[in-house]
């Protein structure tokens, strides 16, 4: 890495730092009793003055986002999206399992910052061993005086809790995810109002809803300040970020650097890194952030790309949360627009109908192109389909899914068309298919 020191993958610096004892001497809980010394609202100034960026995806600021919270209401609540069901991403998993109480001081905080009543942390029906291991950490915490009654002899109380999913896709989403930690039906809801607002969140109460990876930069910034922590990253993207490798590298895995740092190129390529694409083959696409972002072709510009927040849109796509999926110069394109179209048709909640039916109808067209029994229309079909899903869905799963679909077709048009009449009795299935499958995590 180019810096001394990790601030989230820290088991890479200091063994057992998930245990209590190692953490709290390596600054454990510093963070908190720092801000509980200071009033919420200063607290919410530091985390704004470190332009901390929502790492979950959307890349919000998260101090704006928690001054958006009424103070003058008495029921308020911090909800820990620890869902992370976007194809490709492994890293929260990867901070809960070897960094545990830095994510609890990092809810606690931001509990601390908006004066929330308790903290709720939603994993994934699949993180049912990472929730055991999070319940042991937080009683800890609460024998420590961290959590719950009276924390640090505030007067101020805080209990904390689990609480698994059932495997949904679309609970990553934070309204599906507030409906389903009440019991309900995981599907999105209707906004306004929002989260923040009386009525939109946690029980129709003012929530903060962030991700793990966000909450564990949070006690770094408390102990040390908003200004050492602008000191890694770029002016728009400030801080770390924990890039997740997958794909067509030789050493896929977490990989922690300053935004900015690191080109594509040298996260694929560098030994330190992803070290390269097995059998020394050529990159032929990258989906920069999993399955739900567009796919960019891997030219020279976009693999010497900085991976920040700003530049990637320059590539017309996004980080996301930095689910990098790489795949060489074997693979169909179309094949993995197919296999990404079948996992947001199984994932989405089917709640409105151009991303039901969307999905069922570009799923169902896909299969014919793959079976090498379309026709060319078809190619221009199934991009009509994406295109009538945009912006026009409850939520971001209509757009997540027609993506694959609209940047395949345009980047990737050969792919395609070789699965129609003549050209796909001659060359189909001449690329690999299934060479970089985009699976679920």
């Amino acid at each position: 890495m180019a810096m001394a020191t990790r601030i989230l993958l820290r088991e890479l610096d200091t063994p057992n730092i998930h245990k209590m004892d190692v953490y709290m001497k390596n600054d454990g809980y510093e963070g908190l009793k720092k801000a509980i010394g200071m009033k919420p609202a200063e607290v919410i100034d530091e985390v704004k003055a470190s332009n901390l960026r929502g790492r979950g995806g959307a890349g919000f600021p998260t101090g704006v986002k928690w001054s958006f919270i009424p103070q003058t209401e008495p029921v308020k609540y911090v909800v820990v999206n620890a869902d992370e069901s976007e194809t490709g991403t492994f890293k929260d998993r990867q901070i809960m399992e070897n960094n545990p109480h830095q994510l609890i001081e990092g809810a606690m905080i931001a509990a601390w910052a908006i004066q929330a009543t308790a903290v709720y942390i939603y994993l994934r029906g699949e993180y049912w061993d990472v929730a055991a291991g999070l319940d042991k950490c937080i009683a800890e915490a609460e024998k420590k005086g961290f959590v719950g009654k009276n924390v640090l002899k505030s007067g101020w109380d805080c209990p904390m809790y689990t609480h698994l999913g059932a495997g949904a896709y679309i609970c990553g989403e934070e309204s599906a995810l507030l409906e389903s930690l009440e019991g309900k039906l995981g599907q999105p809801r209707v906004r306004p109002p929002f989260p923040a607002q009386k009525g939109g969140g946690l029980y129709a109460e003012p929530t903060v809803v962030n991700n793990v990876e966000t909450l564990a930069n949070v006690p770094w910034i408390m102990v040390n300040g908003a200004a050492e922590y602008k000191k890694f990253g770029t002016e728009q993207s400030p801080g770390t970020k924990v890039f997740c490798l997958s794909g067509h590298v030789k050493k896929p895995g977490n990989y922690e650097a300053p935004l900015g740092s690191l080109t594509l190129r040298q996260l694929i390529f560098d030994e330190e890194y992803g070290g390269g694409v097995p059998g020394d083959k050529k990159v032929k696409a990258v989906l920069p952030s999993g399955g739900s972002g567009p796919i960019i072709p891997a030219t020279d510009e976009a693999l010497d790309m900085p991976l920040t927040y700003e530049d990637m849109q320059k590539l017309g796509t996004i980080l996301g949360s930095a689910s990098i999926i790489v795949m060489d110069e074997d693979t169909d394109i179309a094949w993995v627009a197919a296999k990404v179209t079948k996992f947001f048709k199984h994932e989405s909640c089917g709640k409105c109908t151009p991303c039901r039916e969307g999905t069922y109808w570009l799923d169902k067209v896909l299969d014919r192109i793959m079976a090498d029994q379309a026709r060319e229309s078809d190619i221009d079909l199934i991009a009509n389909i994406a295109k009538n899903m945009q912006g026009v869905t409850l939520c971001a799963l209509g757009d997540f899914a027609a993506n694959p679909i609209i940047h395949t077709v345009k980047n990737f048009p050969d792919d395609f068309k070789r699965h129609v009449g003549e050209t796909a009795v001659t060359a189909g299935g001449s690329a690999r298919r299934g060479a970089a499958a985009p699976a679920g995590d």
